[in-house]
This record gives structure tokens, sequence and C-alpha cells, in this order.
């Protein structure tokens, strides 16, 4: 094996390396906080009634993505107009748990919580989890 292939091989392991820890923490960050300012996140969950706001998932401990896909989602389906910051919050969800990215966060596939809440509480629970992942 010549230099050359030696040090290809070892970009490319570095390369895979660093995808599988890409978790997007400052870009979803940085999104939630956008959908937080917007006064319309903040009305209250009600699961009987029907109303424009939702009730969304505030995952259990290792099944943050999923529920993250979920809710978003859900957000995506039930906005009109689409919002196109949660069109790029679900697609980036949906990646990251698609292609096991971000080692930090558990891949489980499904989505497990005890609680649901309002979209604010929603968007504090992915805030406050990747600003765990950024410490």
């Amino acid at each position: 094996m010549n230099a050359s292939m030696l040090s290809y091989i070892l970009f490319s392991c570095l390369l895979l390396s660093v995808q599988a820890e890409y978790c997007g923490v400052r870009e979803i960050i940085r999104y939630t906080q956008r959908l937080l300012d917007d006064s319309s996140v903040s009305c209250p969950c009600r699961q009987t009634a029907i109303s424009s706001c939702s009730c969304l998932p505030i995952p259990e401990h290792g099944h943050e993505l999923a529920c993250f896909v979920e809710g978003t989602k859900h957000l995506m389906e039930n906005n009109e107009p689409s919002n196109p910051v949660i069109t790029r919050l679900y697609l980036t969800f949906q990646a990251l748990l698609d292609r096991k990215l971000c080692k930090r966060l558990a891949h489980d596939d499904q989505c497990q919580y005890k609680t649901k809440g309002n979209v604010e509480e929603f968007l504090k629970k992915i805030q406050t989890t990747y600003q765990q992942i950024d410490k």
C-alpha cells in the first residue's frame, strides 16, 4: 500500500468519524430560538379540544430524536401556512435519526413519553437537549 492510499484511507475514516458526531447543535438551537421568539407558540396544550395549539411529546431520556421527529412532523402538517423553520428542523431531525448521526443522542426509533406539552414546552425541550450536547 502506498503513502497516498494510506492518507486517503485515514482521511476517509476522519470524515466518517466527524459525520457520525454531526448533531447540528448550533443550527438547531438557532432555529428553536427563532420559533420561541414567535409569540404564536405559547398557547396551551388541550388534548381534548380541537384547537390550533398542539400537544406534543416531551420525550423520555433516550427517545429524544424519535420524539423530535414526531413532534416537528406534527407541527409541519398542522401549520398553515407551512413554516420553513419547522420544515428545516423536521428534515434535520429525520436525517439525524435515519443516518444514526449524533452519537450523543440515543437512536431509539420509538418516541416514548409520559407527558405532552404545548409547542413552547416542546421547543424548549429541544433547545435544552441540544444545549447539553453543546457543553
